[in-house]
């Protein structure tokens, strides 16, 4: 199956529409707290960081919202050096829309996110918390396993790192 074709939009926090910013929570919550049921502070003071890069991939065939935004397919955010992690760059919240998934839209979000980490910050390495069971996933874009398992949330999960 082919991807959708994505509108991506790399924004700062003061650059979201309010709009922008409920697509993005919304399609978080619902994939972290409901799908998952993970009760956690979902909201953690790092989105408004000024540095923080938020990655919404719009479906730019999708039918617009009331607000006239297209669908919101996948979103993750990607935290400047020291924000998450001493010295490393951090992607987090990646989240993919359940109608999206399948679709072959994993992929080119990780390596738009990985461009932008190169574009901003191109002399720090990057560390995610992945959850256990996506490790090849995110073999295939360079990180390598530096933890052994951990629960986070009450999910399998393991820090990955790509220098």
């Amino acid at each position: 199956m082919t991807a959708p074709t994505i509108n991506w939009q790399a924004k700062h926090f003061d650059q979201l529409t309010a709009s922008e910013l409920y697509q993005a929570l919304k399609l978080r919550v619902d994939v972290f707290v409901v799908e998952q049921t993970c009760y956690y502070p979902e909201l953690d003071n790092r989105d408004i960081d000024s540095e923080v890069i938020h990655l919404l991939a719009y479906d730019q065939n999708g039918k617009a919202n009331a607000s006239g935004l297209l669908p919101l397919a996948a979103y993750l955010r990607i935290l400047p050096p020291g924000l998450c992690y001493p010295g490393l760059v951090a992607i987090g919240r990646v989240a993919t829309d359940m109608d999206y998934r399948g679709k072959g839209l994993g992929h080119p979000l990780m390596q738009e996110a990985l461009r932008l980490c190169q574009q901003h910050w191109p002399d720090f390495s990057v560390k995610i918390s992945a959850q256990e069971h996506l490790e090849d996933f995110y073999r295939k874009h360079g990180f390598v396993r530096v933890s052994e398992m951990y629960l986070e949330d009450g999910i399998p999960h393991i820090e990955m790192l790509k220098d």
